[in-house]
């Protein structure tokens, strides 16, 4: 038997996380790691400051949630350190992306609240996440500490 919804969604895709809730990714950004690098090369001053830009524009896109950063996997070649340091490499896509799911509350009506986060990770291609085929990290995300329950706007209420 399939692991479908019982109701059509408009979400990007669904994710099962490890814990067994099912998120829906309703909004994802994607923007290349290094594309509006300056002169210099990748290094940590510069992923560093890559990931703080990253945060900030996250925290804009949805203030009624928070945000989370999968830490991203760093890569060292071989190549010669600059005036900044070794070469340091991220992954070379950079991702945003708004995820939704059931109210965290049980009391919470699910028809007019949500729980809501904001995930930064980084990947290798600009391939939206498989639910079938996710990231380990992204998929181990703690939903149930890091998410928060929020209300929909713009439902009717009222007789």
């Amino acid at each position: 038997m399939h692991d479908r919804p019982r109701v059509p969604t408009l979400s990007l895709t669904r994710i099962v996380l490890s814990c067994g809730r099912s998120v829906e990714l309703t909004e994802l950004r994607l923007t290349p790691t290094y594309g509006d690098m300056p002169a210099g090369y990748p290094c940590r001053a510069v992923n560093d400051l890559r990931i703080r830009a990253l945060l900030h524009t996250a925290a804009g896109l949805s203030p009624t949630v928070p945000v989370h950063l999968i830490p991203p996997p760093r890569e060292y070649p071989d190549q010669y350190a600059g005036a900044f340091g070794p070469v340091e490499t991220l992954p070379r896509v950079a991702c945003v992306g708004r995820f939704s799911s059931m109210p965290l509350a049980p009391a919470k009506d699910p028809v007019a609240h949500r729980s809501g986060l904001t995930v930064i990770w980084f990947q290798p291609t600009t391939r939206v996440p498989d639910p079938y085929d996710t990231d380990p990290a992204l998929r181990q995300v703690d939903w149930t500490s890091l998410a928060q329950d929020y209300e929909l706007e713009g439902l009717p209420y009222g007789p």
